[in-house]
């Protein structure tokens, strides 16, 4: 996996650290869609995942760097934030440990960038945290928006959301953490972006089709490949934002637009009235609005009709 996100074009892989003893009690209903993964109980299904060892991640860790890929994981308690820490050039909290204050303070001891998910958290328990994690010497600080639910269906995505984040907490880079299922183009992905997340974290799998509570909605390497190509596209599609600057219009700008033309042939000596004045393309000419100044001129010459008028070839200019 590893290898596939890291050919695929991810900056980054991220695993989760958790033993399923000191995560869940034996009696933690389960959160997800049970059509999709049928264990009832949060213990019941983090027993079944939580065989990677302290050695497990420092391999991975490793193999990460020769991938050139950065490794990270959400450290779920206080021992893997110290077993963990010189692997980790940053730490990610999940949305469920906003209110785990003893975990905050662990981390942002370590004095490393933290990457916090708000799923589920109201704008209170989130300042809360916020302040809580500054306190406590957290200086580089990212909020990602995310919707608390496995799957999240498309109408409870929220990435207004984004917006609202940014607005209360200008001061912090704001990502999104994604649960929605891959859509064509990964649209949701695309218009968080859009919306200013600065961070997007969606799940991996090699293998959409198998069973369990990640895959169904998770991103796969076509999926990220179709995603960071895209991302390319509309990075360039918009531009800097410069209004009347561009170079690339410069043509259309002067042969679209339109000049003043001689409506029938004008004589020599003419006194210039309106009738002999037509308003066509291109505008290589003199340009429409100096039409009042330009009634009264006499030509130097005779001008054929439908002739693009220029100064120099009237006497008064």
């Amino acid at each position: 996996m590893i290898e596939e996100a890291a050919e695929a074009g991810a900056d980054a892989i991220k695993f989760q650290s958790y033993k399923a003893r000191r995560l869940a009690s034996r009696c933690s209903p389960a959160y997800w869609d049970l059509t999709k993964e049928s264990s009832r109980s949060q213990f019941e299904l983090f027993s079944r995942h939580d065989k990677f060892e302290v050695e497990t991640f420092h391999t991975l860790a490793k193999y990460a760097a020769e991938k050139r890929i950065i490794f990270l994981t959400t450290a779920f308690d206080e021992i893997f934030v110290e077993a963990l820490d010189d692997l980790l050039p940053a730490y990610k909290v999940a949305s469920a440990d906003i209110t785990h204050f003893p975990l905050l303070r662990k981390i942002a001891s370590q004095n490393k960038p933290i990457i916090l998910s708000v799923g589920a958290a109201t704008l209170g328990e989130i300042d809360e945290a916020v302040r809580f994690l500054r306190r406590h010497g957290c200086r580089d600080l990212a909020l990602m928006h995310c919707v608390l639910n496995y799957p999240c269906p498309t109408h409870q995505a929220n990435l207004r959301a984004i917006h609202s984040l940014h607005q209360a907490f200008p001061d912090v880079v704001i990502g999104y953490s994604d649960h929605v299922p891959p859509q064509a183009g990964l649209l949701q992905l695309h218009a968080a972006w859009m919306m200013g997340a600065r961070i997007v974290e969606k799940h991996f799998t090699l293998d959409k089709s198998l069973p369990g509570n990640d895959h169904y909605h998770a991103m796969d390497p076509d999926d990220l490949r179709n995603f960071k190509r895209q991302q390319a596209t509309l990075q360039v599609m918009l531009g800097d934002g410069t209004i009347g600057g561009s170079t690339t219009d410069g043509t259309a700008r002067q042969f679209a637009r339109r000049s003043l033309v001689a409506a029938r042939h004008i004589y020599a000596g003419e006194s210039l009235t309106e009738d002999m004045i037509a308003i066509k393309r291109p505008g290589t000419g003199i340009p429409p609005l100096q039409k009042e100044i330009l009634l009264g001129a006499r030509p130097l010459g005779d001008i054929e009709e439908d002739t693009i008028l220029q100064w120099d070839m009237f006497l008064r200019f």
